[in-house]
């Protein structure tokens, strides 16, 4: 994050500055350019871009987004060198303009607002008619001939100023207000005389004195000081953080600041503002969207102080600035390329543009959008994919909250899984089962899930966790499913015994009805009206435009057949990872697991191994069969025994009496199992090396599965993955013992098949010697949960805790869980390619972490030439995007 230098306190403070601070903006004098956004921030960039156009648009100037550093590293003062090239701007404008900043005869009002390189919009200040005083507000009123509109103008001055500069709660002028329009029994600001604004006027000024212990600054200069520091120190409030958090936007970005003559809505009614959209920015409908007020300032139309008017009645209303807008409006989205918000006053008849930029847009509205554009051949097709944020079709993949539902926020943890869920709190997976039968629609909260909560959470509306990162067992499992979850909300705390859920100052109960937002992370008390996905033509022209240029698999990480089904359905090229183990949870088949990790003798594992074969057979079976003529890749059996046994009293005493064994036995092996860090610990291929019965009763099954299936006609194409591999000699016995096992049953059954045997690269070792492991393996697939895991030292689940700060305070850039760490295990990666390929050109090499469904992931992985990535089924139409995106810009193809 852009901040202070540690030592300004006790040292000279110390800032870098560019050689051009400030880039002036007027009819046949512009600095600046569209291109220059990195310096003038998007709105600074388009007011140059749109004066050298001949557009009319109020000059002024902006002070680069570099200057943003020098102002933190001087321990938040604007350093002396801006300050100059400020004043020697306003002198610049003051000789266009004709009037003089702080003249009590024509006075210059200015207005100062931010812009970052990215649009934030709402997110950063801004402030209107700066340069008002008690002798220029009397001054705004003779030469306008019009003193209410300077008397309102100077209140609200005064209300932005003490606000954003002042640090004063702009409510308690709110009152002030309220009050006298109550008072005097009248609905609108625009009702009040000029009497009543220089009331206003008076109460304001002794209220900001009250509440800050400062009179309100009279010079202008100092006003305007005070207003260009203010700008550079909205970019590190809360929300603003928030929202680049939230977008992906890095912090040392900074802000421009733009310092522009002000043009007045508010003059009377032949005067207006108004912001529009030239296309419709919720559905992309090609038409003009957007509202407008008569006798009003920008801030109107988005408070909703008034209730403003269609776009279209302004041809009613003032038709000759309305037919200029239409013209203006046409010209820039030609100009431009894309869709633009644009914002306009009109001051006694005369339009003038203030902003505009490329819009923000619903993900539904961009697929249209980009669509048209193709098609009115204003745009390629390599552009129209790069304008698509591929993390926003999420929108169109899962329910979201009804943007105008009201709401009341308890509080906010991670935004593991999308979508929304609404439903009544339930504290355990067997309850969840019970009240969903009986049609209830629940939310499963838990400190964290196991496994074992697997069948709650399939029944579950959302899953809601306090501990627990993005890529915990509850986020994996949940976006596996395409289920709303909120993870690591650790505001809360949870009281099994009690059946209550306690946050800040609210207690609910089991049954107490809460929101999930699994998008951003929010938790909100009660209902919470939602909107249903819709996925339309759009979607599926801009999925086949995406496989036209993406050369990187897609496949998706799928446990059951249901899984398979949904990965197709979304364009699934194959499956990437079939995790094994989640197959033993089921209810049919876990106990038989449990005697299996609990057989002190290899007779009797094997015997619940011969048990468990025709299950595992089954479910490869139908998992191969769903996936016909596609890739499938199984990773055998990976964590470690204990994850399976039952572990509360109570379950031990039921598993106990149903199996008929000895319950104090049970105690024993669970202690016995127990590993201070499992993680690292006796799983993935090493329990094959201890007990390789289990890797053969699983080669068996798949075989088996196999050759049935091509007695039937299909063509299945099992890969079969040996986890956790660290050293060559793991993987060299390991194979053996599956190629054994698979020639054993090809002979049986009397049919050859083909398939592939490989590992999951997730151990550093394993990324630096992959030269040695590529001689045993057929492919590799990239773990990359357990790669970042294992190369930061950072535990997925505890670190959840603290990596927000890591990543605010700007000592990681990005959640390494959520976003490949490219210097760390990015290089590991990169490495582990160039080895494989030494040894084995033609190896295939895949991603199955949660990586696979990152765009930011997805572009290095294209990067370095991994052959697909796989991830959740419902994050395929991202990774299709993404794939696309990543080839496009590695090609340079894009115009």
């Amino acid at each position: 994050m852009i901040m202070a230098n540690e030592n300004q306190a006790s040292q000279k403070t110390s800032y870098k500055l560019p050689q051009k601070i400030s880039y002036f903006f007027a009819a046949g004098e512009t600095d600046g350019n569209a291109g220059m956004k990195n310096i003038l921030g998007g709105k600074g960039a388009n007011l140059a871009e749109m004066t050298s156009l001949g557009l009319p648009v109020p000059p002024g100037f902006t002070i680069s987004t570099e200057c943003c550093q020098a102002f933190y590293d001087n321990g938040e003062k604007l350093p002396q060198e801006v300050i100059s090239a400020t004043e020697e701007s306003m002198a610049r404008l003051e000789k266009i303009i004709g009037k003089k900043f702080a003249s009590q005869t024509e006075p210059l009002l200015v207005s100062v607002r931010s812009g970052s390189r990215a649009s934030m919009p709402g997110m950063m200040d801004t402030i209107l008619n700066l340069g008002l005083n008690d002798q220029t507000v009397e001054a705004l009123a003779t030469g306008s001939g019009n003193p209410r509109f300077a008397w309102d103008a100077y209140r609200r001055f005064l209300q932005m100023y003490s606000n954003v500069v002042m640090g004063m709660n702009s409510s308690l002028l709110d009152i002030i207000l309220e009050d006298l329009k109550h008072d005097k029994n009248i609905k609108n600001d625009t009702e009040l005389t000029v009497d009543d604004l220089k009331f206003v006027v008076g109460k304001y000024k002794n209220q900001i004195q009250e509440s800050t212990g400062r009179q309100f600054p009279m010079d202008p200069k100092e006003q305007l000081i005070g207003a260009i520091s203010a700008v550079f120190k909205s970019w590190n409030t809360a929300r603003a953080v928030t929202y680049r958090e939230l977008h992906g936007y890095p912090n040392d970005w900074g802000t421009a600041v733009n310092v522009q003559a002000m043009v007045f809505g508010n003059m009377g009614d032949d005067s207006a503002t108004g912001v529009a959209f030239t296309r419709n920015p919720s559905t992309g409908e090609k038409k003009f969207y957007g509202e407008f007020m008569v006798n009003a300032q920008g801030e109107d139309v988005v408070a909703g102080i008034r209730t403003p008017s269609e776009i279209q009645e302004l041809e009613k209303v003032m038709p000759q600035a309305y037919g200029q807008l239409i013209e203006i409006y046409q010209k820039l989205e030609s100009y431009f390329r894309d869709m633009q918000d644009i914002e306009f006053t009109i001051e006694k008849g005369v339009l003038y543009m203030l902003q505009t930029r490329n819009g923000k847009r619903t993900a539904k509205a961009a697929l249209k959008v980009a669509r048209d554009m193709i098609e009115e051949k204003l745009i390629s097709e390599e552009e129209a994919i790069l304008r698509i944020d591929p993390m926003s079709l999420d929108q169109l993949l899962h329910p979201t909250l009804d943007p105008h539902a009201p709401r009341t926020k308890l509080t906010r943890g991670l935004p593991a899984s999308p979508g929304a869920a609404v439903g009544q709190i339930v504290f355990t997976s067997e309850e969840t089962v019970e009240w969903t039968e009986r049609g209830k629609k629940v939310i499963l909260v838990r400190v964290e899930t196991s496994p074992e909560d697997i069948s709650g959470m399939v029944k579950a509306q959302g899953i809601l966790t306090t501990r627990g990162g993005m890529t915990s067992h509850a986020a994996v499992v949940a976006r596996g499913m395409g289920k709303c979850c909120v993870a690591g909300s650790g505001e809360i705390y949870v009281d099994y015994k009690a059946k209550t859920m306690r946050v800040n100052d609210y207690v609910l109960k089991e049954g107490d009805w809460i929101t999930l937002d699994g998008s951003t992370g929010e938790v909100f008390m009660g209902e919470v009206k939602t909107v249903e996905p819709s996925i339309d033509e759009n979607f599926s022209y801009i999925m086949k435009l995406s496989d036209k240029f993406r050369t990187l698999g897609v496949r998706a990480n799928a446990d059951t057949p249901l899984d398979a089904k949904t990965s197709c359905k979304f364009g699934a090229e194959g499956i990437g990872l079939c995790r094994t183990e989640h197959m033993f949870f089921n209810a049919d088949r876990i106990d038989v697991v449990r005697q299996m990790i609990l057989a002190d003798e290899r007779d009797e594992r094997l015997r619940a191994l011969e048990a468990l074969l025709p299950m595992q057979r089954g479910d490869f079976e139908m998992l191969l069969g769903e996936m016909d003529g596609l890739p499938v890749t199984i990773r055998f059996l990976d964590p470690p025994l204990h994850e399976f046994l039952p572990q509360s009293e109570n379950e031990i005493r039921e598993f106990s009496k149903r199996t008929h064994a000895d319950e104090a036995k049970v105690k024993a092996k669970i202690r016995n199992l127990h590993e201070l860090n499992p993680m690292l610990g006796h799983r993935g291929c090493r329990l094959a090396i201890s007990y390789p019965e289990i890797y053969q009763m699983q080669a068996r099954a798949v075989a088996e599965a196999t050759i049935n299936l091509i007695k039937k006609g299909k063509k299945p194409q099992p890969e079969i993955m040996i986890p956790l591999v660290g050293m060559k000699e793991e993987l060299k016995r390991l194979r053996r013992l599956v190629e054994v096992e698979v020639e054993r049953v090809q002979a049986e059954m009397n049919q050859k098949f083909d398939y592939l045997i490989g590992t999951m690269i997730e151990l550093p070792r394993a990324a630096l010697t992959a030269d040695q492991i590529a001689e045993h393996a057929d492919f590799f697939s990239f773990g990359t949960n357990d790669l970042t895991q294992t190369t930061l030292g950072l535990s997925r689940d505890d670190s959840a805790r603290f990596l927000s700060t890591y990543v605010s305070d700007g000592i990681l850039s990005a959640d390494p869980f959520q976003t490949i760490d490219r210097s760390g295990v990015g290089q590991l990666v990169k490495k582990a390619v160039e080895f494989g390929k030494k040894t084995k050109p033609d190896i295939k090499l895949g991603i199955c972490g949660e990586h696979g469904g990152d765009p930011k992931s997805i572009e290095f992985f294209n990067e370095v030439g991994l052959n697909y990535v796989s991830c959740s089924p419902y994050r395929l139409p991202i990774a299709r995007l993404a794939a696309a995106r990543a080839a496009i810009q590695h090609r340079g193809v894009a115009h």
